[in-house]
């Protein structure tokens, strides 16, 4: 912390909220985000980002920050790209040393965030995670939630109670390492595990709410989503940098069965004098090495796009429609000095 640095400002909070779709929501949960952080002892700002909303969203957040200020600031984007884009856009704009993230749907609440900031920096983690003890949703959303909990703790490693809560608090310069693409907010401390170790991630129990208005848009179909999402966090966090050890690995294994057949055929035809051109063993056999062949040059492709990914610029996942017109600010309690304008 530089000199002309108060403790207050170090301690600068970014709220990131994506909402779609949630214009009865939108004044309600600005209130209580203002009323759960009353109390935090630093500035912070609160980023809400419309995500392609077709009803009155955005309207209704602009309305919101003419009401409390500057350091309500609204993102929309051009069309909606996704819970996990709309996050990963305000993380991009977020300024504060430490960021919380939540649903946009009053069912959770602000007011965990102030605790969980003091529990992270008292236990010395990166990320704190939201633990539902107590949800206030249908049974079976529930019961699929907690499947699909316990299989990603097992297949990652990283064992948490909770993935699918949004109400998460991080260290900016961790979280900002992290890029978000298709629908892994589920995994986002998994994620973070390929930057930080597993043991700077812990979890808290926080509160619940039912929703009050407006329609969940989750449904049961997101359990498949989410089984094909975890494939790909396995590759990725296994193989993300050799690629070609995964499918070379599988080439090698077929070719190592077509080849024992394609020896055991030789020798049959060489020394014993048996016809093996009618048999299906012979087809297996060349059918295995064709595999083995095409999987180790899918990993040597691979190595190379991986490669080249590593060494160009990465695409961002959303494109922003515009940033609401208004200089960003922060908001400080009485008892915390103002930072200076960005």
């Amino acid at each position: 912390m530089s000199d002309d640095q108060s403790p207050a400002q170090d301690k600068t909070l970014s709220v990131v909220i994506p909402m779609y779709q949630e214009a009865d929501n939108v004044a309600p949960m600005v209130a209580a985000v203002h009323e759960g952080l009353a109390s935090y002892q630093g500035p912070w700002e609160l980023i809400v980002v419309d995500d392609g909303s077709g009803d009155r969203t955005w309207e209704r957040l602009q309305e919101a920050q003419a009401a409390y200020g500057s350091h309500v600031r609204c993102l929309r984007m051009r069309r909606n790209f996704g819970q996990t884009a709309a996050m990963q856009a305000g993380i991009d704009a977020a300024r504060g040393r430490y960021i919380a993230t939540l649903d946009g749907d009053l069912q959770n609440d602000p007011a965990d965030i102030p605790r969980m900031i003091d529990e992270m920096d008292e236990r010395g983690l990166d990320l704190l995670q939201g633990w539902r003890r107590q949800r206030h949703d249908e049974p079976l959303r529930k019961f699929f939630s907690r499947v699909a909990n316990r299989l990603i703790a097992r297949i990652t490693g990283v064992k948490l109670h909770d993935y699918g809560c949004s109400l998460k608090v991080y260290r900016a310069e961790v979280i900002k390492q992290v890029r978000l693409f298709g629908e892994m907010h589920r995994f986002i401390p998994v994620w973070v595990a390929g930057v930080t170790s597993p043991s700077r991630i812990g979890e808290t129990t926080v509160n619940h709410r039912a929703r009050e208005f407006g329609v969940s848009k989750y449904g049961l179909s997101r359990t498949f989503r989410v089984i094909v999402d975890l494939l790909a966090v396995f590759f990725f966090l296994r193989f993300r940098a050799r690629p070609g050890h995964f499918f070379g690995g599988i080439g090698l294994f077929f070719g190592a069965i077509g080849g024992a057949l394609l020896a055991y055929l030789f020798f049959i035809k060489v020394f014993l004098g048996e016809a093996i051109g009618g048999r299906p063993l012979l087809f297996m056999a060349v059918l295995f090495v064709v595999v083995s062949i095409q999987f180790v040059t899918t990993g040597v492709l691979s190595e190379l796009l991986s490669r080249t990914f590593f060494e160009s610029s990465r695409q961002l996942p959303y494109n922003v429609l515009t940033e609401a017109d208004a200089k960003a600010g922060w908001h400080k309690s009485e008892s915390t000095d103002q930072p200076a304008e960005a």
